[in-house]
């Protein structure tokens, strides 16, 4: 299915960057453009199945959805940001 394969890759992204970081990762800012074709509630949905189980689990999802199908970013999801908790080292 195509949104699994999104899901995956983008999940996978994030595994990628969030492993260099020092902090727990607690959310992950995207951009949803207006023909990705996967409302951000649906890939809510995919995210927490793929999600399920793994580190990433309950990773909140921050989603600005755009609405110009012209934009040249119109058919993507885009991973703008982590955020992270710093970690007490004690």
């Amino acid at each position: 299915m195509h949104e699994q394969s999104l899901i995956r890759n983008l999940v996978d992204k994030i595994y990628s960057l969030a492993g260099a970081e020092r902090g727990r990762l607690i959310a992950a800012r995207l951009r949803l453009g207006a023909l990705a074709h996967i409302s951000a509630e649906h890939l809510r949905e995919h995210f927490e199945q793929e999600t399920s189980g793994t580190p990433l689990e309950g990773l909140r999802l921050l989603i600005e959805e755009h609405t110009d199908i012209h934009h040249a970013e119109a058919q993507e999801i885009i991973l703008d940001s982590l955020e992270f908790e710093e970690r007490d080292e004690h």
